[in-house]
């Protein structure tokens, strides 16, 4: 695809202050490390494979994601001669290291690789073997962006250990950009008000079905430039797909968020727009808002999701949707 020809969600746009850019539109690869379900290594190249060719040029990642699994898987797809790294935009995460030792099947809801287990680290040791791992595991020489990922029990060691050891990486242009990745509020606000930071990742709290982030987190990142990605549109499934055992938030859905669910997907059938649809573009809408990162485990599901970004949404719908914030909370 030509750069003429790439529609708007593979438009670059900058992620903060940082010099970074991502497309409107990222590839999240918690799927691709086994997210529920195991992916294969021939269906997670097709899947890294469509979302090159539909434009997108930011990946996510993390060790976190299958034990190392989508990292691996991630790099090789990068590193081939055809797809040059200069052209897209990458991020891990720190905080979680990966030990041998074996683990549950399914551990932390995900099947991955066999042999290794998590473990909490958010100490600046702990970052620089971190990130030096996911250098070796991927293949990849460098990556653009670097968040803390997941530090909801560790404010202290994440602000004293964590945080100063990707300045000092960010000082001295090892990493381009350095964040928090989280699925809450109130401790990326307090990132974005006492530290540094050039993005933040937060999943699941701007949603059709959650807004939180906007009470709080989006303005502070808009006062202090702080570039938005946004993660968790479809929260875990249930706006891609209301079946009876849609998931939200990575647990069954209750029955008042389906009931809020239902109630968005009657507004978007009365308006001929699938909810998915309207759940991905929704994010973007806000102006503090970068980008979205949305996750796919096969070349069809990145096809729909294309689609779902590509469809044309009437304001009266935005409207209608904006009408039903807050029930099922």
């Amino acid at each position: 695809m030509s750069p003429s020809a790439h529609p708007w969600y593979a438009e670059q746009v900058p992620l903060g202050r940082s010099g970074v850019t991502v497309s409107r539109i990222g590839l999240g690869t918690a799927p691709l490390g086994g997210l529920f379900s195991a992916v294969g290594d021939r269906e997670a190249a097709a899947t890294l494979e469509a979302a090159w060719s539909a434009g997108i040029r930011y990946f996510d990642t993390a060790p976190h994601y299958g034990a190392g699994l989508a990292e691996r898987r991630l790099g090789a797809f990068l590193t081939g001669v055809e797809r040059p790294r200069s052209h897209c935009t990458v991020s891990t995460k720190v905080g979680r290291l990966l030990v041998p030792g074996e683990s549950a099947s399914g551990d932390e809801s995900f099947h991955g690789e066999p042999g290794l287990v998590r473990i909490r680290d958010y100490s600046a040791e702990g970052v620089y073997r971190s990130l030096a791992e996911s250098l070796e595991r991927s293949g990849l020489d460098a990556f653009d962006v670097v968040l803390i990922h997941d530090p909801d029990d560790h404010w202290k060691e994440a602000v004293t250990g964590a945080y100063p050891a990707l300045d000092r990486l960010r000082a001295e242009k090892a990493v381009r950009a350095i964040g928090v990745g989280m699925n809450q509020t109130a401790m990326l606000t307090r990132f974005v008000t006492e530290t540094d930071l050039d993005c933040v990742l937060v999943a699941g709290r701007y949603s059709l079905l959650d807004r939180s982030a906007a009470d709080e987190l989006l303005p502070a990142c808009a006062e202090r430039a702080v570039g938005v990605l946004v993660g968790g549109v479809f929260n875990s499934g249930i706006l891609a797909n209301l079946a009876a055992d849609a998931m939200y938030d990575y647990a069954p859905a209750p029955e008042a968020v389906r009931r809020h669910a239902l109630a968005l997907s009657e507004q978007c059938a009365a308006h001929g727009v699938p909810l998915a649809a309207a759940a991905l573009q929704f994010p973007l809408r806000h102006p503090a808002v970068t980008g979205v990162v949305v996750g796919a485990r096969s070349a069809q599901e990145i096809t729909v999701n294309v689609a779902h970004a590509s469809a044309s949404i009437p304001e009266e719908l935005w409207t209608a949707l904006d009408a039903l914030e807050g029930e099922g909370r």
